[in-house]
Order: structure tokens, then sequence, then C-alpha cells
């Protein structure tokens, strides 16, 4: 089972609303979840109705069976500044380089830095243990950048291993990608059933095989229902539509003439779109990758939601 569930999509997917679905999902039977955001959004504050997230591990939400959520916003600053002392023993010196701008610059300006210690402080609480030698967290839940750029924020730490020939630095990019390229890790890309998400998608898992970094599943999101059978969608999508305004008068609706028309074009709207929607999923399919698919919500995510899709997610078995 994957313990680091890494969640992408292209930006609009609810890629966030489906990471904090499956912390949730997750942390079932008294399990804990740590559930990391990487991009200064305050999304997961926003779904779970609280507070700004500050840079520490914070229980937001008990899961069915007793199960805990924790949630971590990671500032790439503050992670600078633990990655000096940890290695170096700065102490007050780190924070000094931080007033004089230097934290700020390596976190903007140095290539793939920012990238190396977000991840690097996410791999942390994976292999993180306590005290009796068990995991800290049974699962770890990114929220990552869009699917166009989670390749190389994933594997920037590659690049600096290729630099760095030895040294902490080195080190820590070793560490990070024995996690990232191996069974623990699970990255998941979150698509709606339309054309450009769903090609987006299928470039991510490319580029992500390509990268070797190891694929989990497609996860559908916002799925609506199919309001006609299959034999209606037929005739809606085919040319009964002469016949079908026939029934309807021969039925004895009142106003048929006034409602035919409108009624018609709704129905063939609605059959256009399931021949697209059967069009991306055939597309999935083609990835070779379990799918999963969650509802549209009618109402919003909202906190009812969230739990709402965590059950969905448990029953597919995702993250599992």
């Amino acid at each position: 089972m994957s313990r680091f569930q890494v969640v992408s999509g292209k930006g609009g997917t609810g890629k966030t609303t489906v990471a904090a679905a499956l912390a949730l999902a997750l942390a079932t039977e008294g399990k804990r979840t740590l559930l990391v955001e990487v991009e200064g959004r305050q999304g997961i504050a926003q779904l779970f109705e609280t507070e700004t997230l500050p840079y520490e591990e914070r229980k937001i939400a008990v899961a069915s069976g007793g199960g805990e959520v924790f949630a971590l916003a990671i500032d790439a600053e503050r992670a600078l500044l633990d990655y000096l002392q940890m290695f170096y023993k700065l102490g007050s010196a780190g924070r000094a380089l931080k007033k004089l701008g230097a934290i700020d610059f390596a976190t903007t300006i140095a290539p793939g830095v920012r990238d190396v210690l977000l991840t690097g402080k996410a791999c942390e609480a994976v292999r993180r243990r306590t005290k009796q030698g068990t995991y800290a967290y049974d699962h770890v839940i990114m929220d990552a950048p869009p699917t166009g750029r989670i390749t190389r924020f994933l594997n920037v730490n590659d690049e600096v291993a290729g630099l760095a020939k030895f040294g902490p630095i080195y080190n820590q990019a070793q560490a990070v990608m024995r996690v990232l390229k191996s069974p623990q890790t699970a990255v998941h890309l979150v698509t709606l059933l339309e054309e450009m998400p769903v090609q987006e998608t299928a470039d991510g898992v490319a580029e992500l095989r390509a990268a070797e970094l190891p694929v989990g599943s497609v996860i559908v999101n916002m799925v609506r229902p199919h309001l006609l059978d299959e034999q209606a969608v037929n005739s809606a999508a085919g040319d009964r539509r002469d016949e079908i305004a026939r029934t309807l008068v021969a039925a004895g609706v009142n106003g048929a003439n006034e409602l035919v028309a409108p009624l018609l074009e709704q129905a063939s709207d609605h059959a256009q779109r399931v021949g697209l929607e059967r069009e991306q999923r055939t597309a999935l399919s083609r990835l070779d990758l379990p799918t999963h698919e969650l509802p549209l919500l009618s109402e919003g995510v909202d906190l009812a939601g969230l739990y709402q899709l965590s059950k969905e997610l448990r029953k597919q078995g995702t993250g599992t």
C-alpha cells in the first residue's frame, strides 16, 4: 500500500477537494493521515472550514472509525530555515540570513531550491517514526502543483542530485528520491470528462512514466448523472425527433406543441454530452490505470460534501 499519495490535476478539476477527501478516506479505523499543502493557497483550510493553517502539523478533522486528519501548509522559507538548522546548525545565523533577504533569494531565484524544500519536508513526514518505532502517519497526502508542472516538481531532486555529488544537499536529494520513486509513493491525477483535462492527464501520465515516477490512478471528478437511459439517448441523438414529438402529442401532454422543441433540444444536448463523455472515458481507458469517479455535488463542496466524497473513495478502494 502506498503511504505517500500525491494528488495533481489540471486547474479547475478540483484536485484540492479530491486530496482532502482522500485524506479523510484513508484516515479510517483509527489511522492518522497528514494532508500537505505546498502552493500557499490555504485551500485546505477553506475546505475544512478552519482558520489559516500555520507552518505546523495541526489536527483538522476526525474521520470514520476515529481516524484523525492532520494538515500542514509547507512554507518554503521556513522549510529552508529548518534545513539550515538540521544540516548546518546555523540557528540564529539562519534567522539573520532571512533578515538580509538570502532566504527569499534562495527560494525564489535559485533554480529548483523551492521544490526541493517542499518535497523534502513532505517526504520527511512520510519517513518519520514515533519513539515506539511505528510511523507517525499511516498516510501522507500532498495537494501538489497542477499536472503541467508535477513531473518537474517531483523530479527536481534528481536534478539537484546530479549537480551536487556529495554533502548534505546530495544526501537530502537522494533520500527524497528514494521515497518518491519507491512503492511507498503513488501519484494520482484528477481530471474531468472533458477533452482538455483528459489530454493533459494523458500527457502527465506519459511524463511521469518517462521520469520513472510511480503513477497511481486517475480520479474523474464532478461526474454528472445520466438523466436518460441508453435508448432515450440514442433517440434524442438520432433522427427520431419527429416520432418523439408525435408521441408527446398523442399522450395528451398539455401545451405539447410548445414544449416539444425545448424538451427535445435539452434531450439532444444531453445526448451529445453523454457521447462526448463516452469518448473521454475511452481515452482514459487507454492509459491502463485504475480509474475512479466522484459525483458532481449539486450543492457545492462543503464539509459535509467532503465526507460524502471520502465515503465514495473508500467504497471504490482509492489509494489502497
